[in-house]
């Protein structure tokens, strides 16, 4: 294929972060793409970071509270017709500070089970299923 007609990539992590069994899912606020969906919290990756470092800084300017960020879940790739959303998301966990809302319009601790209740985002729909299968007691 022609590079001049690829479409732009945009490389961004989210964090899955469980909790005594539930999973933190933030809901997109209203000034920006894919208003009201729900996504695991995370974003851009700068260029010159691994998406490890992206995630960790994203979470603190998300959320202002520090993760661990573990093992990689998946990395899907969605087309939205402008660019191609490359989304990696971790295993994370909470080690200083309560989540805040700073982008988002809601949080919500959610059990896997009900993970699928939501409006996702649709990059984050593959790593949703994967979570609730995995998760799932």
């Amino acid at each position: 294929m022609d590079d001049r007609l690829r479409q732009p990539e945009i490389e961004v992590v989210g964090a899955v972060i469980v909790r005594d069994g539930l999973v933190l899912c933030a809901q997109r606020g209203p000034d920006g793409s894919l208003s009201g969906k729900w996504e695991f919290p995370g974003g851009k990756v700068e260029h010159g970071e691994s998406g490890r470092l992206a995630l960790e800084r994203e979470i603190d300017e998300e959320l202002r509270c520090v993760v661990k960020v573990g093992d990689e879940i998946a990395t899907t790739r969605y087309d939205d017709g402008r660019v191609v959303v490359v989304l990696t998301t971790f295993w994370c966990r909470i080690v200083s500070g309560t989540p805040q809302l700073t982008e988002h319009t809601a949080l919500r601790w959610v059990a896997p089970g009900a993970l699928d209740g939501l409006d996702w985002a649709p990059a984050d729909v593959p790593a949703v299923e994967l979570v609730a299968t995995r998760l799932a007691p």
